[in-house]
């Protein structure tokens, strides 16, 4: 036998034990390692890592939120880890939850103790007997639908934030679950009744509600407020009400918009956005709540007489000259001379 015949039996022999432990290997299902150089076997390559990207970096990828791919229709099931959500939930829970709270209620301890320093704002001249019509009753309408409607998603929005650290205990987990449903159905539905009340005082009040000459000195004397027998003069609206006008047109909008998209999710927005507008939604209306603490405190039992522009229309006309002296005047110059212009004997009444 000659040397190259040799070493070709020899190169033979250890094919033949390679073959013959590579089947073994695939019928019991062992490992087999050949060597280090071993190539490549669905992705995988030696130290434990996908193509050239590690399991570390994979990882990292997913809880960045990288999107992979997916057969189904819903493209958003690509996304196995949606990181923003952690940034989210922590507003939601912390600043939203605790700091909304802590506002509402030093709002209603700082007018509880306004009226025990101030007390009621009287009118400082008494009744004068004669009334003046303030708002006509398409106007009354407007504002107690947006006023209603606004205390009704207030009280329901403010069970899906706390109800569950309030109610469960009361209630019971069946119980408030329950609620929580039919409390969430009422939200959506009575949504739609407030944006129709936003347009109407909006329609409405929008050219009295624009800055005047007035609202200056209205800021300087606060208001009239501090110091009895002081009334700065004003027009239809005083300064601190345009404020809230335009706090809750803006407000309410933005509210709306929010809204109507957390109502129909994923329409016109991605999930990222849909949660920032959830928290945009729950942030205003925490600060709306706070100020309409102040402003149902002013038209209720912090002004004597105030309350009657919303319920029968009418005010007496010493309050309108105290607090709306511009517009007193040019509503009662108005009403004197629509009454020339009608005959002593009355409408479609030829004068004699």
């Amino acid at each position: 036998m000659t040397l190259a015949n040799a070493r070709r039996m020899v190169a033979g022999l250890a094919f033949a034990v390679l073959v013959a432990y590579g089947f073994a290997a695939g019928l019991t299902g062992s490992p087999v390692l050949v060597s280090d150089a071993v190539a490549q076997t669905d992705g995988r390559v030696p130290g434990q890592a996908l193509g050239n990207v590690s399991d570390a970096e994979m990882w990292r990828q997913v809880r960045q939120g990288v999107a992979g791919t997916v057969s189904i229709p819903d493209k958003k099931a690509g996304v196995l880890v949606q990181s923003e959500g952690d940034n989210w939930r922590a507003w939601r829970n912390g600043p939203i939850a605790v700091v909304g709270a802590i506002a509402f209620w030093v709002m209603f301890f700082v007018v509880f103790g306004f009226y025990q320093l101030r007390g009621k704002v009287k009118v400082s001249h008494g009744y004068s007997g004669r009334k003046m019509l303030r708002f006509g009753g398409i106007e009354r309408f407007s504002h107690w639908l947006v006023a209603g409607s606004f205390i009704i998603l207030a009280i329901t929005g403010v069970n899906m934030l706390y109800g569950k650290h309030v109610l469960i205990p009361v209630l019971g987990k069946e119980g408030f679950a329950v609620l929580a449903q039919y409390g969430k159905y009422i939200h959506n539905y009575v949504a739609f009744a407030f944006m129709a009340g936003l347009v109407m005082i909006f329609v409405l009040w929008v050219k009295d509600n624009f800055w005047d000459r007035y609202d200056f000195n209205w800021i300087i004397k606060g208001g009239g407020l501090i110091i009895p027998g002081q009334h700065p003069a004003a027009g239809k609206f005083n300064f601190g009400q345009k404020t809230v006008f335009w706090m809750v047109i803006i407000g309410g909008l933005i509210l709306s918009v929010t809204g109507v998209n957390l109502l129909f999710p994923f329409q016109w927005v991605d999930l990222q956005m849909m949660q920032w507008m959830q928290a945009a939604h729950a942030t205003l209306s925490q600060v709306l709540c706070a100020l309409m603490v102040a402003h149902i405190y002013i038209g209720t039992i912090g002004m004597e007489n105030a309350i009657h522009a919303m319920t029968d229309g009418y005010v007496d006309e010493n309050w309108a000259k105290e607090h709306h002296s511009a517009w007193a005047e040019k509503a009662l110059v108005d009403e004197a001379a629509a009454a020339r212009e009608v005959p002593a004997g009355g409408a479609g009444q030829p004068a004699e």
